[in-house]
């Protein structure tokens, strides 16, 4: 019985927080589990413990799933929002050391694992996890998260009350919850398009970093965070020496074995198609060793920039996959926007959420399960912004390029167009090629950021400043796939597919991160994957066994909406409304002369000017809907 849901709960040492306090956090999340509901509070000796969860069935559909699951004799309870891939395994193991179940799922699996190994078993598991444990025992909740972060899991301290859950929004639920912006880390939004875990848009509220778990002592009110795993350790391990066709032949079989382990389900399940590489492999492979047809899914645009919908029809119609695809209007796309804060409910800036949205509700009709291909361009370098910075870095070392730092000069500049000075300053007073990668990708520097900014900010530590932590046996791409892989993966893709997916109570699974995979990967030597300058090369080396080159091989278009366009025409009066003076003053968050620069920039024709105008346009939305 594998089940995707939501969860959330709270640790009250003020034993203020009661029933009704966790049913409403747990009613916040109801479309990430429409099948069941289940809500428990405990009153342990020094606070009140809630355990909330929403259940969406997928294997063995009996109650025998229902949540919060306790191990009575042990004193232990859990909720958890995943799927343990490989339980049945670990169940063997259980069963061999005298333990017996009572159902047949991986929840019960974790709970007694727990009991045998501890905090360790998680070591064990292959698959995505939030999972909560309460040992009354011994006096602790326990929350977990999965080593890539595919599913979420936030928690809140303030004033002795603990909040868990799923997505933000059952924070917002609670009373005791204070909703208090936090500038640093809104700073990070604007540079990036996305906030860095472990930090959030509020105080006191954090995303448990992958990989890690928080232990929480109910007798003398600590938290200690530690971590399990790390994919810095991956990339530091001495790389293979399997020759190329070795390596093919192991990573392949590897794909093979996380992608079948993402099938199992007793609900229909599907692919996203979009006739891209990692797409490709996934729908190839499984549909090659599969008795019946799989079922594929793509949206379509009518705009040809961004449709790819023919190439993902060619693919499907090759290897033989049932096939679906719905080619939806900008209109279809638009009306996502008023829906975009409530879903993605802290400010979140990559609109290709939209057309994963569209897809994840045409998929939600036929199957229960979909598989993404999320993962691949960063554990097989796939970006081309890793080819560019590693061209312009090159570039850059040059002999007599660095004067340009104190040639130009970085005070009193306008924020109105794409400030080149402050990226040289940042660029060339940094030594690490990773941080270098951060500064070109950046939409905004963090300078820039002051200026737009009414309050002081600090820059916030992320992996971008952890570069060092890489040995020697990486080079540059390997470094900025291991940091890649801890920020932009986590916090902006992974967090895009769950929201999109979970919003229409479809489970999102991710095959191309079972931990196993990417730790091989990790150990390739650059030269497999960026080859003859093309990136990707193992992986479409393998992919080229089920699909022609010659169907395969075209420009990369990503997966976007042309939201640029609707802010100069239909939502141009929106657009003119959320960042007006008047709003801005009453905000008290930016300078309005500097916001107003922004957006009146970009309606005069100014394209640079895109990028930061939509995060700004989109955390408008985002204030709007959960701090007014």
């Amino acid at each position: 019985m594998i089940l995707m849901c939501g969860i959330t709960g709270f640790i009250d040492f003020k034993k203020v927080s009661d029933a009704d306090s966790l049913s409403l956090m747990t009613a916040s999340i109801i479309h990430r589990g429409p099948d069941d509901l289940g809500n428990e509070l405990f009153e342990a000796p020094n606070a009140n413990v809630g355990f909330g969860f929403r259940r969406l069935s997928i294997i063995d559909l009996s109650p025998l799933g229902h949540q919060p699951m306790h191990f009575e004799e042990k004193g232990l309870t859990i909720v958890f929002n995943g799927e343990i891939y490989n339980y049945r395994e670990i169940k063997k193991e259980l069963e061999a050391a005298g333990y017996t179940f009572r159902s047949g799922s991986d929840t019960e699996v974790i709970l007694k694992s727990y009991d045998r190994w501890g905090t360790a078993c998680v070591e064990r598991f292959i698959g995505m996890f939030a999972i909560a444990i309460y040992d009354s025992v011994r006096g602790k909740v326990i929350l977990f998260r999965d080593r890539a972060g595919v599913k979420p899991l936030f928690w809140y301290h303030r004033d002795g009350l603990i909040l868990f859950g799923s997505e933000l929004k059952t924070f917002s639920a609670h009373k005791g919850f204070k909703k208090d912006i936090d500038f640093d880390a809104l700073s990070l939004y604007f540079q990036r398009g996305y906030i860095s875990a472990p930090y959030t848009i509020f105080k006191h509220t954090h995303k448990l970093l992958p990989g890690h778990f928080l232990e929480i002592d109910l007798k003398n009110q600590s938290l200690s965070e530690k971590k399990y795993w790390d994919v810095v350790d991956a990339y530091n391990a001495p790389k293979s020496t399997l020759s190329y066709a070795e390596a093919m032949e192991k990573t392949e079989a590897l794909m093979l074995s996380s992608f079948q382990y993402r099938m199992i389900a007793d609900v229909p399940v599907g692919v996203f198609l979009s006739g891209g590489y990692d797409s490709t492999a996934v729908a190839a492979l499984l549909q090659k060793n599969s008795t019946s047809r799989i079922k594929t899914f793509t949206i379509g645009f009518d705009d040809p920039k961004f449709n790819e919908a023919q190439h993902a029809r060619s693919v499907a119609e090759l290897i033989g996959t049932e096939h679906q695809e719905y080619t939806c209007t900008y209109q279809d796309a638009l009306d996502i926007l008023p829906e975009w804060a409530s879903i993605y409910d802290e400010p979140f800036g990559d609109t290709s959420g939209i057309p994963t949205i569209l897809v994840s509700r045409m998929a939600r009709k036929t199957v229960t399960v979909a598989l993404s291909a999320d993962g691949g361009d960063e554990i097989f370098a796939g970006y081309p912004k890793y080819f560019n910075a590693l061209k312009r870095i090159k570039k850059l070392s040059m002999p007599g390029v660095s004067l340009l730092s104190t040639i130009i000069p970085v005070g009193g500049h306008p924020i109105s167009h794409q400030n080149k000075r402050s990226k040289f300053k940042d660029y060339f007073e940094s030594a690490d090629e990773v941080k270098k990668f951060d500064i070109i990708s950046q939409a905004m520097t963090f300078y820039e950021t002051q200026q737009l900014f009414s309050h002081d900010i600090k820059n916030r530590h992320t992996p971008f400043d952890e570069g060092s932590l890489l040995n020697s046996s990486n080079d540059t791409l390997s470094k900025f796939q291991a940091v890649e892989y801890k920020t932009y993966m986590v916090d902006d893709i992974l967090q895009k597919v769950d929201r999109a997916t979970m919003c229409t109570s479809l489970e999102g699974r991710e095959p191309f991160l079972d931990h196993r995979l990417v730790e091989f990967a990790a150990t390739l030597p650059s030269e497999y994957k960026y080859r003859n300058g093309v990136g990707k090369a193992i992986l479409k080396d393998i992919v080229h066994k089920y699909v022609p080159a010659s169907i395969m091989q075209r420009p990369k278009m990503g997966f976007g909406v042309p939201l640029s366009k609707w802010l100069k025409n239909e939502l141009k009066d929106t657009l003119t409304d959320v960042i007006s003076e008047s709003n801005l003053k009453s905000q008290q968050i930016f300078e309005p002369s500097q916001a107003l620069r922004i957006r009146d920039a970009f309606l005069s024709g100014r394209e640079v000017e895109e990028e930061r105008l939509q995060y700004l346009f989109l955390f408008q939305l985002w204030y709007n809907k959960w701090m007014k």
